[in-house]
């Protein structure tokens, strides 16, 4: 029998591009310029574009080129213009929101978090629109709204850090700054000052679904895999239709496992694994500092962590 793994395509198809199903009339035209891309064909589709951009993503691609460059040249001032400089200190330099004495203050000024507060404006403008987009592509072409909803989870996510939390703070200073090595301190300090962030039940299950959807995205990208010398890989067609693959693969995992999720549900598993992860993060990003001061203290009380510090010193002893 003929032996085919997919590990990378070996075949690429050239043709006449594909286009697409044509769209209603009353919407945008999208654009019929295609290439072809030899190493993009090595691991997928070797057809690039059409692209269609409409009002909104050309609208979101300006706004986020405005957030970006407003960010790098505030970078590049502070190492006073210096291309070698830039280089060498870019994980380390940072556009800071306002210190705390400014509070909610609208636009403080430039050099002291007011750059920030306009690089945030359009950042999250090109963050909005762009989702605007992803919506309305899925409704003009007659899919669900699946991809946008799990995109709306990460904006979750964005805007709590950056907005929704510093509001219900009371300040900006404590929003994340726009930087490398800056949004890592960030995250350190956070965690330190509100009595360690591992302590938050929100934080550990935003980390379960982190580690599972990986997990699960492993196990059922391997089990495909596997079965692409029997067309496995033809997901649609095995769903309505199985075939030799997915009896394989459902067998395989009933043997090794004990339980096999469908060729159609352990996508189910994968999205909600994955959208679950930034929405109970911004959860417990969100109740730090506005419900609970102190996440050690929180978890004595409930029974997370022992009570007995001989046993379980919060810090570890000097040496």
């Amino acid at each position: 029998m003929a032996y085919y793994q997919n590990i990378f395509t070996r075949v690429q198809v050239h043709g006449d591009p594909d286009l697409g199903i044509p769209l209603a009339p009353h919407l945008y035209e999208r654009g019929k310029t295609t290439a072809h891309s030899y190493w993009l064909g090595k691991i997928g589709d070797a057809q690039l574009g059409p692209i269609y951009l409409g009002w909104t993503g050309v609208t979101s691609l300006i706004c986020g080129f405005i957030a970006f460059e407003i960010i790098g040249l505030h970078m590049w001032a502070s190492v006073g213009w210096d291309p070698v400089q830039f280089v060498r200190k870019l994980f380390w330099l940072s556009l800071d929101p306002p210190k705390p004495e400014y509070g909610l203050t609208i636009l403080p000024p430039l050099a002291e978090g007011g750059l920030w507060q306009i690089a945030g404006f359009f950042l999250t403008a090109s963050v909005i629109l762009w989702w605007v987009r992803t919506y309305r592509r899925a409704r003009a072409l007659g899919l669900g709204t699946h991809v946008a909803w799990a995109f709306a989870a990460a904006i979750w996510l964005f805007l709590v850090a950056g907005f929704i939390r510093p509001v219900m703070m009371g300040s900006w200073s404590e929003a994340v700054p726009f930087g490398i090595f800056s949004h890592l301190d960030w995250t350190q300090n956070f965690s330190l000052r509100y009595g360690n962030l591992f302590y938050n039940p929100f934080h550990a299950l935003s980390i379960v679904f982190l580690y599972g959807s990986v997990l699960l995205f492993a196990m059922h990208a391997g089990t495909i895999l596997a079965v692409t010398r029997y067309g496995g890989e033809r997901e649609i067609e095995q769903i309505t239709d199985r075939g030799t693959a997915s009896e394989r693969a459902a067998l395989f995992w009933r043997w090794t496992m004990g339980f096999n999720a469908s060729m159609e549900s352990i996508h189910r598993w994968a999205y909600w694994f994955a959208i679950l992860c930034p929405i109970t993060g911004g959860i417990g990003i969100l109740l730090t500092g506005t419900v609970v001061d102190n996440w050690y203290d929180w978890g004595i009380k409930h029974g997370i962590v022992p009570e007995n510090p001989d046993w379980w010193p919060a810090t570890p002893p000097a040496q």
